[in-house]
């Protein structure tokens, strides 16, 4: 597959309104569902990935992912530099709405290189894997001091057919305010984008900060493989 043709199909405009007005947007379908078999199937092959991670041993929940290694199968790849490049200039105009002086290059390599100089050089992008029971705590991918303010998921598995439960969740923590939590529904080869930590939101003063987490919801049946797309890497 044009692992390019797929980024440029996506709707833009209207995804990253989305994300700015609710800090998350669906981006329709990214893979079929013979893409979406094949990433599966590399999570029996060891030699692709760099570290495995039980959830129950670290309290992050139940059920277990694994980071890619460098070099990152071709399709990870580039959807990682397709998604980069469209969103850079979003995730600058974010910072700049917080008052933060960082800004991101318009390529993924340069960005990385930036975390590699301090240290954070092991790659990020993940596949996660869920049985019955299993779910995930909500959470920040927070690696270091570098951090994109926005990631990537992508479903891997057909839902009601191979899993039941496991629906995506974010929530949004407003200051003075309870907590507001959003389910995002998603089909097989479906992706969506999502604040990584902090994001602003437009008030009747001006832009505030709110903290976003998310998270995954218990597995009621069947298995459940998903991709993640973290545009940081770690230390």
């Amino acid at each position: 597959m044009n692992v390019q043709d797929v980024v440029s199909k996506v709707n833009w405009e209207a995804v990253l309104g989305e994300l700015d007005e609710f800090g998350m947007a669906p981006t329709g379908r990214l893979l079929d569902g013979q893409a979406c078999l094949e990433l599966r199937k590399l999570y029996d092959q060891e030699a692709h990935f760099r570290s495995r991670i039980v959830m129950q041993r670290h309290g992050f929940g139940a059920g277990e992912y694994k980071y890619f290694a460098n070099p990152l199968p071709h399709i990870i790849a580039g959807l990682r530099q397709g998604f980069y490049q469209r969103l850079a200039p979003f995730a600058n105009g974010w910072n700049e709405r917080m008052g933060l002086d960082r800004r991101y290059p318009p390529d993924l390599d340069a960005f990385l290189a930036e975390c590699h100089a301090d240290g954070q050089a092991k790659p990020t992008p993940l596949l996660l894997k869920y049985g019955p029971g299993d779910y995930n705590c909500l959470h920040q991918d927070v690696y270091g001091a570098h951090l994109f303010p926005v990631q990537l998921v992508i479903l891997l598995s057909e839902p009601a057919k191979e899993f039941e439960g496991g629906e995506f969740v974010m929530t949004e923590q407003r200051p003075r305010m309870q907590s507001r939590a959003e389910v995002v529904p998603l089909a097989m080869g479906e992706g969506a984008l999502f604040a990584v930590n902090d994001r602003p939101r437009a008030g009747a003063r001006g832009d505030y900060r709110v903290k976003m987490r998310h998270g995954v919801s218990r597995i009621r049946h069947g298995e459940r493989f998903t991709l993640g797309i973290i545009f940081h890497d770690a230390k």
